[in-house]
This record gives structure tokens, C-alpha cells and sequence, in this order.
């Protein structure tokens, strides 16, 4: 029992690292990754590969797929890849419960009585899938070795199906030409990203509730600092949260403010967590690295020098000079002038986006929510603030996400981004529309047109936009699903390819997501800049609906674009 569960009136500490599955929470990151999970081995054959980032919630994701697999499927898991091949293969068969010779280090004698089970299993109708986690530190053979195994097979089915688990690193090992044949071979890929700053509020909120705390212990502007210095990570944000708490306990502090939390992740990380990006970073990686030119600076200027175009002082002061030169003396953090607006494209003026920051309350989130729905809902009477369930409500869906630019012209969606003041302090700004280098942005009621350079400055990716979901039975289409959502899916793809819709009397649309209608989404999720999974899943349905009824959906690059 941790010493300040008492003094918060918790019933067990709310963020140990354990893996105890009350504590669980599933992101819609996380609810999607176990989706393709459970959609790769429904498929059957091949290669499904998940990653993400150390502390991602991966071994969360790989502990539910194993909870929720088929009654007839059989599993492997392997946690240690740093073994031989022949270490493998006798793994899989103590995993599996495969009798092999105890004695025999032959690999061509492992894998036969590993056929064998798998065969007999297969006639009993049970299928067996292999987990490897921390995939990223399999050796090459070992690697070639688990693609061969996909090879055990009889006429019509594979006898193994191979889910591999691992860090960002893994997508680069398979990138490797010698591995062509395997990546090849993967059906389905997903990359688990760390969470957003509602999901990260959402998560400390469950964490909190399961402990029984009655209310929050967390200020919001806690909660951002959280977020921004564990980098959306779950088990950062569990040992930081960890510390913040007992930050707050010592100094007989109710609640966990972003002072305590800033505190405690100094003594966690070991380092600042302030933000890097600020407007004076460019000049202070330019004096690091003319500080670090200086003797060669002085070599060329100095006495003795062939280059000296001056007298030894001279040449001595010049390096001082150059560098006084490149960084301006008032360019400190205690005089740093606002950024000078300029003239836009067309020779309008600039609105600066700080004054705008500084001019709107905090906790405006709800607000800037609500005004994105009106565009949607244009003559309905809309509620001054808004959440998402309350946007549902009202027939509109939220996706949140973390991305760039580009993100949001391939979503074309207006959306509401979420900006820092000078201050650190959260802001709301509605993106109405993106042109070239300009963001026609809505700041507090205030509607401005400002390079997006600027607003580089403030906004560090964070979005949320929304969107008119289908009537469907499922916020997700997979592979392999039969029914009406899959006429749905042909009937609209049919249209984003411009075919004509059948005619009476012609042969009625098959409700079988098959391979065919796979490679289909494929394709239409290329032509759209989407990520190429096959799976009709929140983008590629909202990138349908573009297409399909693009002239009646708010559009954030406009029909011209």
C-alpha cells in the first residue's frame, strides 16, 4: 500500500506498472489494434504485425487478443526472441504441447513432429497461431525460419498463423530486401501511436475511478503537463502520475497541480520537460554550433593563419564578432519581441495569432466543439458547448488524432486544433479552411487568416474534427464479415470508382468481404492517402463519404482545392 493512498482516500495506489488487468483501459488506438489482431487470425495464413512504441499498451493488446481468440484456436507465445533456431522450433512445441525428441537438436526433425501436431490438429478443426513479442530482436535466420513455417500447410489451408509484436524498430527489420518473402506474406499491419490528450485524461480518469476516488485529483492544466511530458505513453504516464501523487501527499496538497506534476518529472526523466520548440531555438542550435566552430575559427583568423586578413587582435575578435553577428543580443528570452506580422499572400495583413491566444478564456473546449457542429448542422439550435458524446448525440462523430498538415488536407474535414499560449496553457482554435501556407482559423469568435508557419509556433499536432458516420452495424468492416455493412461498402466503392450500379435482373452483390473487396479498399485507400490495410475502418468510410457526397460535407481544402 503506497503511502498516500490514504491521504487521497484510495483504496489501492491507481498507477502501478503491474500488468492488472481491473486497470485496463482501451484506447480507440488500442480497440483497433486488437481488431486487426483478431481480423489477421480470422483470415488465416501469412503474417499480422503490430508496433508501437516502448510503454504503447502492446503487451495489454497481446494479453486481450489472447482472451478474446476463437475457442478453437490453439496459441504459441513466445516472449524471448534472443534464441537459436532450433530453440524456436522446440518453443512452439512446448507452447503447443507437441511431442518431439528431448535429445535431438536436428531442426528438420522438430519441425516434422511440429507438422505433425499441427496436422492432427487441423483434423480436429482447431487452428494454431504463434505470438512472438519484442519481434524486433529476432536474427535474420531465426526470421527466415518462422517464414518457412508459414509453409506447413495442406491443400486448402495454412497449418500456422504468425502475429509478430515489437517497437518501431520492427518495421525497418522487415524493410530489409532479404526479408522481402516475409514482409510479402503480411496480411495485416497496425501501429499502435501513443495516446492523445483526451485519451491520456480519459486514462487517468479510469485509473482514478477503479481505485474508488471519488473526484478528480488532477487539475486540467495537470493533466496537459502529463500528457506533454510523458508523451502519451501509458507506463510514463503511470510512474509520472505515481509521482505527482506523492509529490502532492508531501506537500499536503488535495490536488495535483501542473507545478507538482513539472516537479516530479524532473526528478523522474532526470532532465527539463519543458517544450523544446520555441522561437529562439533555431539561434541557440546556431551558437552551439559556431561555439563549437571556434577553433577553427580562431586557426583561420588567428596568428599564423594563411586566411588572416587582419592584425592578431583582429583576427582574435573576428570569431566574436561572427557569432555576435548571428545571434542578436536582444534575442533573450527575457526581451524576446513577439513575432512581427506580415503581409499574406495577396497583401493582406497579418493577425497575430498570440493576440488572438491571449484574448480567449481558458477551458473553451467545449465551445470551439460546438461551433465546429454548427457547420455541420447549419439552423439547428446547438447547445454553447459540446463534448463528443453530446456530438453523437446530435449524428456526428468525432476522430481525434495527432498528426501534421497533411493529415488534415487527406481528412478534408474542418477541425479544432489544440494550441498553446506563450503561458503553456491550452487554447481551442477552429481550422475552417487550409490553403497553401495559410490556415483561415476561428480564435474566440475572432476569424483570421494566418501562415501556418505561425501557427507551427503553437500547435504541436493535436486535432479533433468530425464527421457524419454511416448507419452501420459496426464502426468497423473487416475482412471476412458477411451482411448488410459489406453491401453498404460494394455499393459506395462501386461509386468511388465511378461503375454504374446494377441493373435489375443482374447478378445480386455478394455480402462476403472477400479478398476481392479487400484489395479494392486497398486501392481506394491509396488513391486517398490513407493507410493501406483493407479494412474499412473511421478514415477510409469518412474518405467514402467525401466522394460519395462530397458537396454536401463541410470541406476544409473546398471543392477548388
Amino acid at each position: 500500500m503506497s503511502m498516500y493512498t490514504a491521504h487521497f482516500g484510495l483504496s489501492e495506489p491507481p498507477f502501478s506498472i503491474a500488468p492488472d488487468p481491473r486497470f485496463l483501459f482501451m484506447s480507440r488506438r488500442h480497440r483497433e489494434a486488437l481488431a486487426h489482431l483478431l481480423y489477421g487470425v480470422t483470415e488465416g495464413g501469412g503474417f499480422v504485425q503490430l508496433t508501437g512504441e516502448v510503454g504503447t499498451g502492446k503487451t495489454t493488446i497481446c494479453r486481450c487478443f489472447l482472451e478474446q481468440l476463437p475457442a478453437n484456436v490453439d496459441a504459441a507465445l513466445i516472449i524471448n526472441p534472443r534464441i537459436q533456431e532450433h530453440e524456436l522450433v522446440a518453443a512452439v512445441c512446448d507452447e503447443l504441447g507437441a511431442v518431439y525428441p528431448a535429445a535431438s537438436d536436428s531442426i528438420k526433425v522438430l519441425v516434422d513432429h511440429l507438422n505433425r501436431h499441427l496436422l492432427a490438429a487441423n483434423a480436429r478443426g482447431r487452428r494454431t497461431v504463434l505470438i512472438v513479442d519484442e519481434a524486433q530482436n529476432l536474427s535474420f535466420g531465426v526470421l527466415e525460419l518462422v517464414r518457412l513455417l508459414t509453409n506447413l500447410e495442406t491443400e486448402r489451408h495454412k497449418l500456422l498463423q504468425i502475429v509478430l509484436i515489437g517497437q518501431p524498430e520492427l518495421i525497418g527489420v522487415l524493410d530489409r530486401p532479404e526479408l522481402r518473402q516475409l514482409a510479402q506474406r503480411i496480411t495485416a499491419r497496425y501501429h499502435l501511436d501513443p495516446l492523445n490528450l483526451r485519451e491520456t485524461e480519459e486514462y487517468i480518469a479510469h485509473r482514478l475511478a477503479v481505485a474508488r476516488v471519488e473526484g478528480t485529483l488532477f487539475t486540467p492544466g495537470a493533466v496537459r503537463r502529463i500528457h506533454r511530458c510523458a508523451g502519451g505513453i501509458p507506463r510514463l504516464i503511470n510512474v509520472l502520475c505515481d509521482r505527482a501523487l506523492l509529490g502532492a501527499y508531501a506537500g499536503n496538497r488535495r490536488r495535483v497541480t501542473a507545478g507538482v506534476v513539472r516537479r516530479g518529472a524532473r526528478e523522474v526523466f532526470g532532465r527539463s520537460t519543458r517544450r523544446p520548440r520555441r522561437w529562439w531555438a533555431p539561434y541557440a542550435a546556431a551558437a552551439v554550433l559556431l561555439a563549437a566552430a571556434l577553433p577553427g575559427l580562431w586557426w583561420l583568423t588567428g596568428a599564423g593563419s594563411p586566411w588572416r586578413m587582419d592584425g592578431g587582435a583582429a583576427g582574435q575578435r573576428s570569431a566574436v564578432q561572427a557569432l555576435e553577428a548571428f545571434v542578436p543580443a536582444a534575442a533573450t528570452p527575457a526581451t524576446a519581441p513577439q513575432d512581427e506580422p506580415e503581409d499574406l499572400p495577396g497583401g493582406e495583413p497579418e493577425t497575430s495569432i498570440d493576440a488572438l491566444l491571449d484574448g480567449q478564456a481558458s477551458g473553451e473546449r467545449g465551445r470551439a466543439l460546438a461551433a465546429l457542429a454548427a457547420l455541420w448542422l447549419d439552423g439547428q439550435d446547438l447547445p454553447a458547448s459540446l463534448d463528443c458524446d453530446g456530438a453523437a448525440r446530435l449524428g456526428l462523430a468525432c476522430l481525434a488524432g495527432r498528426g501534421t498538415w497533411n493529415n488534415l488536407r487527406v481528412a478534408d474535414r474542418p477541425a479544432v486544433l489544440e494550441l498553446m499560449n506563450g503561458d503553456g496553457e491550452a487554447r481551442f482554435a477552429i481550422l475552417h479552411r487550409l490553403d497553401s501556407g495559410v490556415a483561415d482559423i476561428e480564435i474566440g469568435g475572432q476569424r483570421a487568416r494566418v501562415p501556418l508557419a505561425r501557427v507551427d509556433q503553437r500547435w504541436f499536432g493535436e486535432y479533433v474534427l468530425l464527421w457524419r458516420r454511416p448507419e452501420l452495424g459496426s464502426n468497423v468492416i473487416l475482412p471476412g464479415s458477411r451482411g448488410a455493412d459489406v453491401l453498404w461498402l460494394r455499393q459506395r466503392l462501386a461509386v468511388a470508382e465511378g461503375r454504374e450500379p446494377p441493373e435489375d435482373g443482374a447478378a445480386p452483390l455478394s455480402n462476403l468481404y472477400d479478398a476481392e473487396l479487400a484489395e479494392r479498399v486497398r486501392r481506394f485507400q491509396r488513391s486517398r492517402s490513407i493507410h493501406q490495410d483493407g479494412i474499412a475502418g473511421a478514415e477510409t468510410l469518412m474518405q467514402l463519404n467525401t466522394v460519395v457526397n462530397g458537396d454536401q460535407v463541410p470541406r476544409l481544402t473546398g471543392p477548388d482545392a
